[in-house]
């Protein structure tokens, strides 16, 4: 799911090296890696925004990240690596002996396309299964995939309804006022730069 400003492979395994740090920091210290960008190539110091999902044997165990570029790549990674391992509502934090077994994936987000729609079949005509991130949003409702959930939902009905669940609306949720953004993402994990799962 390339962006079309891809990362080099150098670059990435440097990404996941800074989450991997980040989050043993986080083990040891308590709090985040500081980064400063100036000490890294200059790919990784433009605003990007990204999220960083852990997993252990397949199974999710954090998933954090943002939707708008508000800081370097690099730090945004660092900050992202160590909130999906501490700060995730959904788990409880990663523990010491659970280190080791992480798998580490990044996504590093294309800007947002907005989509302009009728319908919700006028919508899904336009959705591209398998590539793009999708936001919903309608009043104080928001939720986002990215486009790695495909994966597990490749209809692109199922895919709407359970967004609109995530983000507390009905599955069958309808209204003119409902908005939608599409973006891409550069995805990479581990076995990407290493060519074998860690």
């Amino acid at each position: 799911m390339p962006s079309t400003d891809a990362l080099s492979r150098q670059d990435r395994a440097t990404l996941l090296e800074v989450a991997r740090t980040s989050i043993r920091h986080g083990l040891e210290h308590g709090q985040a890696l500081a980064v400063n960008p100036d000490d890294y190539p200059e790919a990784l110091r433009p605003p990007r925004a990204t999220f960083v999902t852990l997993e252990i044997e397949g199974q999710l165990r954090g998933c954090i990240g943002t939707l708008a570029a508000h800081q370097p790549l690099v730090r945004d990674v660092a900050e992202h690596a160590h909130a999906a391992a501490f700060a995730d509502p959904r788990f409880p934090e990663v523990a010491t002996k659970e280190f080791p077994r992480l798998d580490v994936h990044i996504s590093v987000l294309s800007p947002a396309e907005p989509l302009h729609f009728d319908s919700e079949e006028s919508l899904l005509e336009q959705l591209r299964p398998g590539v793009d991130g999708l936001t919903l949003q309608f009043r104080g409702h928001r939720a986002t995939f990215l486009p790695a959930v495909w994966d597990s939902l490749p209809d692109p009905y199922v895919f709407l309804a359970q967004l609109k669940q995530k983000a507390g609306l009905p599955l069958n949720f309808w209204s003119p006022e409902l908005r939608a953004e599409r973006y891409t993402t550069d995805y990479f994990g581990d076995a990407d730069v290493t060519g074998s799962a860690r």
